[in-house]
């Protein structure tokens, strides 16, 4: 995913976590922020060092990005959202991952 499509400094992280609007399911938090005038989404991902080490933090956020880039085409414009990754997201493989993260992204009205 290029760097135009995510979300990077911390300021931008906060601004979503306290005025955005926050959607979940067993995997995965979603915070979601509308951005007017934003020609395409970004994104922020975290994974807390509950997950597992350095090497499975990774991983998961590998697979996150991964699931996302196949998504890109249905994700709406015009917002910004953080993916936070719970503990189940570790023992999850790509198309786990990809299924979890479509759940969640519909509960949060974030694809077309």
């Amino acid at each position: 995913m290029r760097k135009t499509y995510r979300v990077k400094k911390e300021a931008e992280f906060q601004k979503v976590f306290h005025h955005g609007k926050s959607t979940a399911n067993r995997q995965f938090v979603i915070y979601v922020l509308d951005k007017k005038n934003q020609p395409h989404f970004r994104v922020g991902i975290s994974v807390g060092k509950k997950i597992g080490n350095a090497v499975m933090r990774n991983k998961v956020k590998r697979s996150i990005r991964q699931s996302l880039t196949e998504l890109k085409p249905q994700l709406k414009a015009e917002k910004d959202f953080i993916v936070i990754a719970r503990k189940p997201a570790a023992e999850m493989t790509v198309q786990e991952t990809k299924k979890s993260l479509m759940h969640v992204l519909k509960l949060a009205k974030l694809l077309r």
